[in-house]
């Protein structure tokens, strides 16, 4: 009869060539990583996921390079599942061979088939050259495309990573990176051989140059800060397109309240400037709210945050960034959340305050009206519930990539009393026409008029006291929550983003 006996040489061979994979490079490798103030691809998850929950596949691919330089498998966050794969740098630089690519393409494949979230962890040299055959095998990337507005995908860098690796990142949703992180097309050695041209890779590619070229959207100090982030962001989103975002259990930080504090943040004056990550601290809850891409596009402040409990995302302008002005940059960042949040029924939250798109040859010259093309489809397509206030002024087209006009399928629109808008300003428009003093005069006070003129008309669902701003936003949104009367589901695009 069968027993345990019997399957003892079996399972001590299981055991040994499991142990091989989990000792990745080996403990001198692992050392030297680990002395850079590192964790291994291994500590990285345990970190990211709920204690003990991580259920590692393809754990023998590879045979004698561990797990063929990437660990891959599911755990949960806050217990809810989601999809991993770590590249181990201590294994051949965490490069790519057959069996890795393999598992790579399985993890984006299991994320969508099972909706939840694909979360990379990355640093390594890109696909190995070697002698191997990888024929048709399908590529990971054609797998993470077909996830993309279905399932959120998260990159972390936490290294330097090149080539094939590399462009896991921008295929993400969402991408963030440690001050030892590096991201390029080719790494240093191959950019010499190239063009000749001799370069560090913290100059090719690391946070100074990927931050502010817009490929990754944020920094942490550290492996522990980065996936601490990762875990916050996610909690923001629900696990696929398939469910609506989780709200917080109501409490004191999800309550209404009196917010007279705008009084003395938000100046009266539409030429003076102020910060609006104020406004951010007053009106949303307590939790705190999450800054995407701080470093790019500065004009514009998007984030994610919580409005009496519910997830939302917030569009707003950021005055003393060039007075508020849409430039380029800001509208592309803009447009890539709003698509974010919408794919994933993220309300959305328009704060505006802007002079209009950034004028002049240095603005034209990258393609702002691009930009803010972009960005205007983005908006005016989102399906999402969509929310308005204007702070103080919104105008020309930059009043239209934020939401303002009452008939773009926003759920609210308000604005403060003397909120100015139109095609230009009175200043303006008075050096524009040569105005004398006393047509001058007439055109300022229209101009203050204007937020009563619209309201009267129904331009604004209704002129709001600023210490009204957190109430009335949360119950449009509570209102407009209601809306979720069928099952949730992919958004169809039907706009070509600009």
């Amino acid at each position: 009869m069968a027993g345990a006996e019997d399957w003892a040489d079996t399972l001590d061979e299981l055991t040994r060539r499991r142990d091989h994979s989990r000792a990745m490079g080996g403990d001198d490798r692992l050392t030297r990583h680990r002395d850079k103030g590192k964790l291994d691809a291994r500590s990285r998850i345990d970190h990211l996921v709920d204690k003990g929950s991580f259920r590692e596949f393809g754990t023998l691919v590879g045979g004698d390079i561990a797990a063929d330089g990437i660990v891959a498998g599911s755990g949960l966050v806050d217990g809810r599942p989601v999809m991993i794969g770590a590249e181990d740098f201590t294994t051949l630089a965490g490069s790519i061979g057959p069996g890795g690519n393999a598992k790579r393409y399985r993890l984006a494949e299991l994320a969508l088939r099972d909706r939840v979230p694909l979360v990379m962890l990355l640093e390594g040299a890109g696909f190995r050259p070697s002698g191997e055959h990888y024929g048709r095998t399908p590529t990971d990337l054609l797998a993470q495309a077909q996830c993309s507005g279905k399932v959120p995908t998260i990159g972390g860098l936490f290294g330097p990573s090149a080539g094939h690796g590399a462009l896991v990142a921008p295929v993400c949703d969402w991408t963030i990176m440690t001050s030892q992180g590096a991201i390029f097309t080719a790494g240093p050695p191959v950019v010499k051989e190239s063009t000749g041209e001799e370069i560090s890779k913290e100059d090719l590619g690391g946070p100074s140059v990927a931050l502010a070229s817009g490929v990754i959207h944020n920094l942490g100090q550290d492996d522990v800060a980065v996936l601490d982030d990762i875990r916050r962001y996610l909690s923001f989103f629900p696990s696929s397109a398939w469910s609506y975002p989780t709200s917080l259990p109501a409490g004191e930080s999800t309550a209404r309240r009196s917010t007279p504090e705008l009084l003395d943040i938000v100046p009266r004056g539409n030429r003076q400037v102020y910060d609006m990550r104020a406004v951010l601290d007053v009106v949303f809850d307590d939790t705190g709210w999450f800054e995407v891409q701080p470093k790019f596009g500065k004009a514009m402040l998007c984030a994610l945050a919580h409005l009496g409990g519910h997830p939302v995302a917030v569009v707003a302008n950021q005055p003393n960034v060039l007075a508020g002005s849409i430039d380029a940059d800001a509208a592309d960042k803009a447009a890539h959340f709003i698509t974010v949040a919408d794919a994933f029924h993220v309300p959305l939250v328009f704060l505006a305050d802007n002079p209009g798109m950034l004028p002049g040859s240095r603005s034209e010259k990258t393609g702002v009206l691009r930009s803010g093309a972009r960005m205007f489809a983005a908006q005016t397509a989102a399906t999402t519930l969509k929310l308005h206030v204007t702070l103080r002024k919104a105008y020309g087209f930059g009043s239209m990539v934020m939401s303002l006009l009452g008939f773009d399928n926003q759920s609210a629109t308000f604005a403060y009393p003397g909120a100015t808008m139109g095609a230009m300003s009175a200043a303006a428009l008075s050096r524009a026409s040569h105005a004398t003093e006393d047509i001058e005069a007439k055109l300022r006070q229209a101009e203050v008029d204007a937020s009563f003129r619209s309201a009267g008309h129904l331009g604004f669902d209704d002129l709001i006291h600023p210490a009204e701003t957190r109430d009335v936003l949360i119950d449009a949104l509570e209102r407009g929550l209601y809306s979720r009367q069928a099952a949730a589901e992919p958004v169809s695009r039907t706009v070509i983003t600009p």
